[in-house]
């Protein structure tokens, strides 16, 4: 009777910590699925008053902000710093960078504004009242767009967390040809959601990460652009590490791997702020008509693509995202 009785309380205790178990995902997805609602709240509750200010204004507030989260994000504030003094032996290496910048906490204290002043702008984007933001842009180096729009091939935009790269991919959208960016996930469905929508507002697209080699391949083959942020960390076979501001960092191939085996063209191409408002800079083709479909070819395209980030970091270092975990997973 004992055995029976102590045999019968194990497949009790089994589904009970089964429930346990069940009981706790349920609560985390909840508390979860609570956050969230309450971050959609708190994001529309301070967002709206600010896009229905005037424009210049706003941006103010919002560069304001981005000092404020400087101020108070101690971890996000130092890793900008360390990753800026980081990068100096790389910068005095070539032709060191303009003394009006300032030391790397000045230089992290204005990247915080900067970004503070895009998000406001891409929020006014959202809630449209931003047509005079995609309006006032400038976009110089258009005839490489064109150029490179005659191998009818599709084309492959590769830039980088520079200025208001948001913004870029809307006004090329709207004002010449759909740009499909690839991106991963917010981790939020409102955003993901919040963002798809301004994208398609614009007549762009956004490919996920996920599987995204796939759909990028359609893309091209429907001879649509695709854009492509070259210095984000990728998993090791997904890319491979070149050398960024002095330093080894995991880098996406794709790009150098579709290039060489079908010939789309790769296009670098950024936008910085100049006074009030912002230029587009197409820069020339990427020239592979020395390279074959190996790997060790593919890292070096990745090598070459990486440099015009590094240019573009070097004329406006407050305008890249420093707060970035570039060199992490690098042993």
């Amino acid at each position: 009777m004992k055995e029976q009785a102590v045999a019968g309380i194990k497949p009790i205790q089994i589904v009970r910590g089964k429930a346990s178990t069940v009981g706790k995902v349920r609560r985390s997805r909840f508390v979860k699925q609570l956050k969230w609602r309450v971050g959609v709240v708190v994001f529309i509750m301070f967002s709206l008053p600010v896009v229905l200010l005037p424009r210049r204004v706003a941006v103010k507030l919002g560069e304001l902000v981005g000092i404020l989260v400087f101020q108070l994000f101690r971890r996000e504030r130092l890793r900008s710093i360390e990753n800026i003094q980081g990068s100096l032996s790389y910068f005095e290496r070539n032709g060191g960078l303009d003394p009006a910048y300032g030391s790397p906490y000045e230089i992290a204290r204005r990247t915080f504004a900067h970004f503070g002043k895009s998000v406001v702008e891409v929020l006014k984007l959202y809630y449209g009242f931003g047509r005079e933001i995609i309006d006032s842009v400038e976009i110089r180096g258009l005839e490489h767009y064109r150029k490179a729009s005659e191998r009818n091939k599709g084309i492959i935009f590769v830039t980088g967390h520079c200025g208001n790269w948001e913004l870029m991919a809307l006004t090329f959208g709207a004002r010449y040809a759909p740009v499909s960016v690839v991106a991963k996930h917010q981790g939020n469905q409102f955003f993901d959601s919040a963002i798809d929508k301004l994208r398609s507002n614009f007549r762009n697209g956004v490919i996920y990460t996920d599987g995204a080699a796939r759909k990028v391949f359609y893309e091209l083959r429907q001879k649509s652009i695709v854009g492509i942020l070259l210095d984000k960390v990728v998993k090791p076979e997904e890319g491979a590490m070149v050398d960024f501001l002095g330093r080894l960092a995991w880098t996406p191939t794709l790009p150098a791997i579709i290039a060489a085996k079908t010939g789309v063209p790769l296009v670098p191409i950024f936008i910085h702020r100049e006074g009030d408002g912002h230029v587009i800079t197409i820069s020339p083709i990427l020239d592979l008509s020395g390279d074959d479909t190996s790997d060790m070819d593919s890292v070096a395209i990745t090598q070459e693509l990486t440099g015009h980030i590094e240019n573009y970091i070097r004329t406006h270092p407050d305008e890249w995202m420093w707060m970035y975990k570039r060199w992490k997973n690098v042993e």
